[in-house]
């Protein structure tokens, strides 16, 4: 056992036993103690203050019970949780997710890989996360904004505009974040930006949801850059057909890529020349209705692969934006073997571990997802800017704010993750932001 892995395993082992049932938690934490605990070690300072341990220890958890009536009377009852991980740069800030499949493992985990992915962006974030076990599939507009409001009634003593900022996330759109909002209000008796993801009639920013998507080509096109290459004409093969995986295939479409494919739990749509807009627009459609991709127009020059993965496909470029863990050993084989080059994260840890050692050895370059998919988090960054200042910005001027921003996110990784003419960007984007919490977390004390 060479001295990182050993310095790893010690690390792991001071973390609570409550911890040990939290299996996405600890693997956030492994992956990035192997990065950045020989760096806290040198440090003096940094390593007596034990800056990682006191990230993976979240400031709070805050369970609740949300109880609420369906629209036949029928009292209805679920579970809700925000974690505040750290708010050492700034509110915490971070989304929230209604699924039946919520749980404390999911939200440590990735309030914990917030708190990097918010520190890459320069801005003064924090990292936090939440959510509940709810499921809006089948309930009508009144059902989910009663549930809203219910959930919003525990958590609101809890955030605000210089305490806690939540977003939307998985389930939570922009009807979502509309009723959480006017809760909130309600409850405060002000008006104040306490959430981001709004609409543009009553604070929002321009850009938010196409924010991620756009954010993840670019950092790509970064990526490119370094190589004295270009996205135009290069083969992208993108999972998922949600916010994420629409809006990075329309904006790869846009810098001349050819896109072929979206996919959803089912299967896959794969169109060999290419996806055009309009067949974009029609992934949007189907995901809004609640369908899936079976029976695409035939004059979109794509078919449904049913039970198929996107990465069977020849690609030059892989962006997994579905899930967490998607790619799996065999999924990552599959890539290399499709002659991709280049892999970018649009969802939050979608490779697991060993896939990543597959990526590695092949020689695979690979983006994690809180350096590649952070920009969602960066223009909310800027919504909240634009509240405070009450002037709010063009279309045009977020997308040339949401381009720089990734360009530092890219530079800041690929500086730090340097070595012997190649570039690891998980090690750099790791210890990058490692730096920036060290220093604010040492400047304040122990607390």
């Amino acid at each position: 056992m060479d001295r990182i892995d050993a310095l790893t395993e010690h690390f792991m082992s001071t973390l609570s036993e409550q911890d040990d049932d939290l299996s996405n938690f600890k693997q956030a934490v492994r992956d990035v103690a192997s990065d950045v605990l020989a760096v806290e070690k040198n440090d003096p300072t940094w390593s007596a203050n034990q800056v990682l341990r006191r990230i993976a220890e979240p400031d709070r958890v805050i369970s609740f019970r949300v109880t609420w009536a369906d629209d036949d009377g029928n009292v209805c009852i679920n579970r809700g949780w925000r974690v505040q991980a750290s708010n050492a740069i700034g509110p915490y800030k971070g989304g929230l997710r209604f699924h039946p499949g919520v749980s404390l493992d999911d939200l440590r985990f990735l309030a914990f890989e917030q708190c990097f992915k918010n520190a890459l962006t320069g801005l003064p974030l924090g990292g936090a996360k939440g959510g509940a076990d709810f499921d809006p599939r089948g309930r009508s507009d009144a059902e989910i904004m009663r549930f809203c409001q219910a959930f919003m009634g525990k958590l609101a003593p809890y955030i605000g505009p210089d305490r806690d900022v939540p977003a939307g996330d998985i389930n939570v759109g922009p009807r979502e974040i509309g009723y959480l909002f006017g809760a909130w209000m309600n409850a405060a008796g002000i008006y104040d930006g306490a959430l981001t993801g709004k609409g543009l009639s009553y604070g929002g920013s321009e850009m938010r949801v196409e924010a991620t998507g756009y954010g993840l080509i670019y950092f790509v096109q970064a990526m490119l850059a370094r190589r004295n290459a270009d996205i135009t004409g290069k083969r992208v093969a993108i999972s998922g057909k949600g916010n994420v995986a629409t809006h990075a295939a329309e904006k790869a479409v846009c810098e001349g890529a050819t896109v072929v494919t979206l996919s959803d739990t089912s299967g896959t749509l794969y169109a060999p020349d290419g996806l055009s807009q309009e067949a974009i627009r029609w992934v949007q459609e189907q995901k809004a209705a609640g369908k899936d991709l079976a029976n695409p127009p035939k004059d979109f020059g794509a078919a449904f692969r049913e039970n198929e993965t996107p990465w069977q496909q020849s690609a030059d470029i892989a962006l997994p934006c579905a899930t967490q863990n998607e790619i799996d050993e065999d999924a990552a084989k599959s890539i290399v073997d499709a002659g991709t080059s280049l892999l970018a994260e649009g969802a939050n840890m979608p490779t697991t571990p060993d896939a990543l050692a597959v990526l590695r050895k092949a020689g695979v370059t690979y983006a994690p997802g809180k350096a590649s998919n952070a920009g969602g988090v960066a223009v909310s960054g800027l919504e909240m800017s634009q509240t405070s200042h009450r002037r709010f910005m063009t279309a045009e001027e977020v997308d040339a704010a949401l381009k720089d921003i990734m360009k530092q996110i890219h530079d800041r990784a690929a500086d730090e993750g340097q070595s012997g003419g190649k570039i690891d960007y998980a090690r750099g984007a790791n210890v990058a932001a490692y730096r920036k919490l060290a220093q604010a977390i040492t400047a304040q004390g122990v607390l």
